[in-house]
């Protein structure tokens, strides 16, 4: 049996983003980032994430981002050989996106923005491609870096890729009763100024060699 000392992470998943050799765990002591977020409003101590990335196949384990008070994180995504991480800093009202080299497993502040740029950080997130930090709340995606745009979604919708200018967005719908109980998905593709484009069956995946699958 191989060990990992991971710190008391007891379950990893891959790091998305088109990669085979990376893998993440991460602690909620403090629930989500938008549940931390609340909880230091409210006057409580925020400890900090712990966050380990394993490297396979040799199991090696890295600690990016440090858990700090005052500091959450979010779950990281890879993109061009390196893995970013969301970073919010409440004591000092600052949003930074940290990267972390595959290569020379250096750490370093890839952005910086003030907190204030965003109402909160409820499901406050990073996509690819390119990377892309972004915020959806009830039927309205924003887009907070590197543009700035907000963009209507319809009801039952979720962003969850970007390819470019082109933005995927899954649809679930759902119809009838009993035996007769229907549910499907597709995804709806729009522009980066949130113009349709179309709509395909199914749902699409990113593969671990980078190419976009729609199953269907």
């Amino acid at each position: 049996m191989f060990e990992i000392e991971t710190g008391g992470i007891t379950y990893i998943e891959p790091v998305p983003g088109a990669t085979s050799e990376w893998y993440f765990g991460i602690d909620y002591d403090h629930g989500d980032l938008f549940e931390a977020e609340e909880l230091f409003r409210d006057g409580h101590i925020i400890k900090g994430r712990k966050l380990c990335l394993v490297h396979y196949p040799d199991g090696k384990v890295f600690f990016p981002v440090p858990k700090t008070e005052g500091h959450y994180s979010e779950r990281p995504v890879f993109f061009k050989n390196g893995i970013y991480i969301i970073d919010v800093d409440f004591t000092n009202e600052l949003i930074r996106i940290i990267r972390f080299d595959c290569c020379d497993f250096i750490v370093r502040i890839h952005v910086e923005l003030p907190l204030s740029i965003v109402k909160d950080c409820y499901n406050l997130q990073l996509h690819i491609a390119p990377l892309t930090l972004s915020r959806q709340f009830g039927n309205e995606l924003e887009i907070i870096w590197p543009e700035k745009i907000s963009i209507s979604m319809e009801d039952h919708d979720s962003f969850f890729l970007r390819d470019g200018d082109r933005l995927f967005f899954n649809r679930w719908h759902e119809e009838g009763e009993g035996a007769d109980y229907k549910y499907w998905e597709e995804t709806v593709i729009k522009d980066i100024n949130g113009y349709f484009i179309e709509t395909i069956p199914g749902d699409v995946i990113l593969m671990q060699n980078g190419e976009i699958w729609n199953l269907k």
